[in-house]
């Protein structure tokens, strides 16, 4: 196995991941989001920790595929490749953020909170988590795409439809988003699960394609894709 094989197989693996991990982490994490009493009910909340932990394994994952592709993906533009980096590390620390909020209501919990002021708290927690959710796999997922995307169709390392597919679904996430923030549109509307679905399949289509395929040659004419040793 060469190494851009390896390094491609590795960033599809994390893309992957990402899946692996932040889908079972919704239920879990259910409980804490959806019951504003939760913060006074009796004893630990094993499920709501580790859905916390899957989060942070996610936003884990996010670094790893910006970190593991970036010195493929430079030769076709390095101030995006790099801009890529950035914004998954900012949407990594945004879910990180609202990890650390729920994880506060727990504690909250563990120490017995009984009273109406521990409860409004808890609510102000949930509802910073409920905005980081917004703006990390939210907006930022927009932005990603914007950028990764744009790279991989120029580069051609894997098939166009694919980053077509983000590229056409950073638009309506973006757009999806801010009709969220300025209460035009619910977070949990149908118009915001038709609106995630591009980006959805983008980065699902992407992690399947690198994970068992690889990249593609590079076409004549283009960039190499691994520079010599130095």
């Amino acid at each position: 196995m060469t190494d851009t094989r390896r390094t491609a197989l590795l960033a599809g693996l994390l893309y992957l991941l990402t899946f692996v991990a932040s889908i079972p982490a919704l239920p879990l994490l259910a409980p804490v989001l959806d019951d504003p009493l939760f913060v006074q009910s009796p004893g630990p909340a094993p499920g709501v920790v580790a859905g916390g932990l899957l989060d942070l394994i996610n936003a884990a994952a996010c670094v790893g595929t910006a970190v593991v592709l970036y010195p493929i993906v430079r030769r076709w533009g390095a101030a995006g490749a790099l801009g890529f980096v950035t914004s998954r590390v900012l949407e990594a620390a945004i879910i990180a953020l609202g990890v650390i909020s729920l994880l506060a209501v727990v504690s909250l919990r563990l120490e017995g909170a009984g009273g109406g002021q521990e409860v409004a708290v808890a609510r102000a927690l949930v509802a910073v988590r409920d905005q980081t959710f917004l703006l990390g796999p939210g907006l930022m997922s927009a932005v990603n795409a914007l950028l990764l995307g744009r790279l991989m169709f120029r580069s051609r390392l894997v098939p166009r439809l694919i980053p077509l597919l983000g590229l056409v679904g950073a638009p309506l996430q973006l757009a999806s988003v801010l009709a969220t923030m300025f209460g035009i549109n619910d977070q949990l509307s149908v118009a915001s699960a038709i609106a995630v679905v591009p980006i959805f399949c983008w980065e699902l289509s992407l992690g399947l394609w690198l994970a068992i395929r690889g990249f593609a040659d590079a076409p004549a004419g283009a960039a190499p894709v691994l520079e010599p040793a130095r």
